[in-house]
């Protein structure tokens, strides 16, 4: 073999060596995220269908102003 040929050769290897460690850590990352984005939906707390009762009396709270701002703007007197 020639000269040029031997470092065209090693060229290619050390390329394909980079090519094959980069695609294993990319795989190796997105594997990582997939599993942080798997702890924490395991750490979120289920939503409550119906809500908490806190959050039905704030909501009820509101639609009675909303009740009144319209009455108000209508220029009823409640």
């Amino acid at each position: 073999m020639t000269e040029l040929t031997m470092q065209l050769l090693v060229a290619a290897s050390g390329v394909l060596g980079v090519i094959v460690v980069a695609l294993a850590t990319l795989a190796g990352w997105r594997q990582w995220l997939a599993l942080k984005r798997d702890e924490l939906a395991a750490a979120r707390p289920a939503p409550d269908r119906h809500g908490s009762v806190g959050e039905r009396i704030e909501i009820a709270d509101l639609r009675e102003r909303v009740r009144r701002l319209e009455a108000i703007a209508a220029g009823v007197d409640l």
